[in-house]
């Protein structure tokens, strides 16, 4: 069976409601770079560890091959990790800056009040 519910009109898919629960504020910025920022510590605190655990356990291996995919596997550990960290830390210093930008846009558009 064919849906015969009539179509849904174009202005309504490409512009949904907008409400003031998805606005942008500095305190929802601020609120999201400390998330951000502790997650990005967080993460810097895993690469570490990782990156010393694989320091302090050598290859036991005499194969190349062995070696090899060794070395990717824990290049490959440590660089997804440090890109996590990075994307985390970038993301806290963006929403920092969107804030204070936020904040100084709310001073330049108050009104003025009327002088009696």
């Amino acid at each position: 069976m064919l849906d015969q519910s009539p179509p849904t009109p174009k202005s309504q898919i490409e512009n949904p409601k907008s409400t003031d629960s998805t606005k942008a504020t500095p305190l929802r910025c601020i609120t999201g770079s400390l998330i951000a920022g502790a997650m990005a510590t967080g993460l810097y605190s895993l690469t570490a560890s990782i990156a010393q655990s694989f320091a302090s356990k050598p290859i036991q291996s005499h194969n190349i091959t062995v070696i090899n995919i060794t070395v990717a596997v824990r290049t490959l550990v440590v660089g997804v990790s440090t890109l996590a960290t990075v994307i985390f830390g970038i993301i806290a210093i963006g929403l920092v800056a969107l804030g204070v930008q936020l904040f100084i846009q709310q001073f330049k558009n108050q009104p003025t009040p009327p002088q009696s």
